[in-house]
């Protein structure tokens, strides 16, 4: 089995992010995407985070009804900050997959790849693949495949404005998400 990591903090999860992880994981022959919620960004606060049991809550029915989607909860389990670099050490000792594993990586975070931790042993665990999210064509230093995605301008924290100020999120999320959304009143959302 060829596993794809996708990784973030789905703050909320929404359309824009299964279409890509569908898409990558069809382009590229993945069999399994595994969608990584992180528990803490090492880099910066979220705003408006409902906590993670609450984002992954949404995640696990976002993907609910894909056989190809599996959502791993391994960085909400440990404590500190969300390394990708910890995640990849410790993929071996709980799945077993062919070959490195691929890594999504959106072309909006490209250039700060360098300052994450470890880059480069990140770069020789697994297969980078930088996936169009701006539509801009940006540097990596590192050895790398680009997806041919089609580029969806939706971000999570177009979501939570929305919801703040009460405007319609319908067909930005999967029907279930919005709806736990506006039970649990997340984001200013009822």
């Amino acid at each position: 089995m060829r596993i794809l990591l996708f990784g973030g903090s789905f703050n909320p999860v929404h359309w824009g992010h299964l279409i890509l992880a569908e898409e990558v994981r069809e382009e590229f022959g993945y069999d399994r995407v595994l969608f990584v919620p992180a528990a803490q960004a090492p880099h910066k606060a979220w705003a408006f985070d409902p906590g993670p049991e609450l984002r992954l809550e949404l995640l696990r029915l976002a993907c609910a009804g894909n056989p190809f989607f599996a959502v791993d909860d391994w960085e909400l389990r440990r404590p500190g900050p969300s390394y990708t670099i910890d995640t990849l050490r410790a993929l071996p000792g709980r799945y077993v997959y062919e070959g490195p594993p691929g890594l999504v990586l959106g072309d909006d975070l490209a250039a700060g790849f360098g300052q994450w931790r470890e880059p480069d042993a990140i770069a020789s665990l697994a297969e980078l693949i930088l996936a169009r999210r701006l539509g801009t064509d940006p540097a990596l230093a590192w050895p790398h495949r680009r997806a041919n995605n089609r580029v969806i301008p939706l971000s999570s924290s177009e979501i939570r404005q929305r919801l703040a100020e009460g405007l319609s999120v319908r067909y930005l999320l999967p029907p279930g998400v919005e709806a736990v959304i506006r039970a649990k009143g997340l984001y200013g959302g009822r």
